[in-house]
């Protein structure tokens, strides 16, 4: 009538909710633990449960992005839930763009760019720059409060 097996579920049962809220929340250790109690099944067994329902998680998550971004207009290769995968592919992209500026720009070329254009708009640089002269107010503000209180109290 029964089978002498019956404690043991097959690996594609279903797991109970707390356990893939856990697995969902990335408590995988726990969720592992509690499915062993719970089934009364080895850790090995509630292992590859649990890292099968992961797996299936993780697929479905990412053909739910990839959907998402063919709708988007994004390359399905710029999404990814591997980094490493996603940091080799984003390289490669980045590798197959055709380059307009050199790759080695640093602040002086950006001063003398920006520089360039201001000459070209016919805009000249003040003699004193704004903060300077702001500088200039709050000093010449401090020092006249200085002189009124010392003529006052002093």
């Amino acid at each position: 009538m029964f089978d002498s097996d019956s404690s043991s579920k097959p690996a594609k049962a279903k797991l109970p909710k707390t356990v893939m809220m856990m697995v969902e929340k990335g408590n995988i250790v726990m969720a592992i633990t509690t499915l062993a109690a719970d089934e009364n099944i080895s850790m090995d067994a509630a292992k590859s449960r649990i890292d099968a329902y992961e797996l299936a998680l993780k697929s479905q998550q990412q053909q739910k992005l990839n959907s998402i971004a063919n709708k988007q207009g994004i390359p399905s290769q710029a999404i990814s839930f591997d980094r490493e995968k996603a940091e080799d592919d984003t390289e490669r992209l980045i590798k197959n763009k055709v380059k307009s500026t050199p790759s080695e720009q640093n602040f002086q070329t950006l001063q003398k760019g920006v520089d360039s254009l201001l000459n070209n708009l016919g805009y000249k640089k003040p003699l004193l720059p704004y903060w300077v002269k702001r500088l200039l107010i709050i000093a010449v503000v401090m020092a006249g409060l200085f002189w009124i209180m010392w003529s006052v109290f002093g």
